[in-house]
């Protein structure tokens, strides 16, 4: 199964519509999703970068397809290496976190200690290292958010953030100057 989504992989360009036509096939069968996450997480090369554009789109369009596979998902973000992979990895990361924070005052909090734990280590990791804008504007709002339950997360986000100010984009200071006024 897994080779056969490779192949498919192999034809699968940036294009949005190229991108929501595969995620539609995963979604159409379920059971091929923990199979493409495999590749997103343990694939090294281009064709994992796809397959994490993928695993993003499927997700966005229907965020329970990934809830059974979590623990799988947040053990295998610090492993990512290419920037093409850790962006669309991160945009879910704050997409979950979004959610879990909405679902929590309902007592159906969506991820775990031990999730929330590796989805923290795996934003600070993006957030200090030679990354792009997108996976730190990503990781700087979800840690802000995970911060709530964990009291040692903000006081380390606003030290890197500020620290980051000086030499950073001018999108990664507009998304540091936002996630700074929300920790004062």
């Amino acid at each position: 199964m897994k080779s056969q989504l490779k192949v498919q992989l192999d034809y699968v360009n940036a294009s949005r519509d190229c991108r929501s036509k595969m995620a539609d096939q995963i979604l159409s069968n379920p059971s091929l999703f923990r199979p493409l996450l495999e590749i997103a997480l343990e694939t090294h090369s281009d064709v994992g970068s796809r397959a994490s554009w993928i695993v993003e789109f499927a997700f966005k369009k229907k965020p329970e397809i990934l809830y059974p596979h979590l623990d799988y998902f947040t053990q295998g973000l610090g492993d990512l290496k290419e920037e093409s992979s850790i962006r669309p990895m991160a945009k879910i990361c704050e997409l979950l976190t979004l959610t879990h924070y909405r679902t929590a005052n309902s007592n159906r909090a969506l991820l775990s200690p031990l999730q929330r734990e590796k989805i923290t280590a795996a934003c600070f990791d993006w957030l200090i290292s030679a990354e792009k804008v997108a996976p730190k504007a990503y990781s700087m709002q979800t840690l802000s958010l995970l911060g709530q339950d964990a009291g040692w997360i903000h006081p380390e986000l606003k030290a890197i953030l500020e620290q980051g100010y000086a030499v950073g984009s001018a999108g990664y200071k507009a998304r540091a100057r936002q996630i700074l006024k929300i920790l004062k």
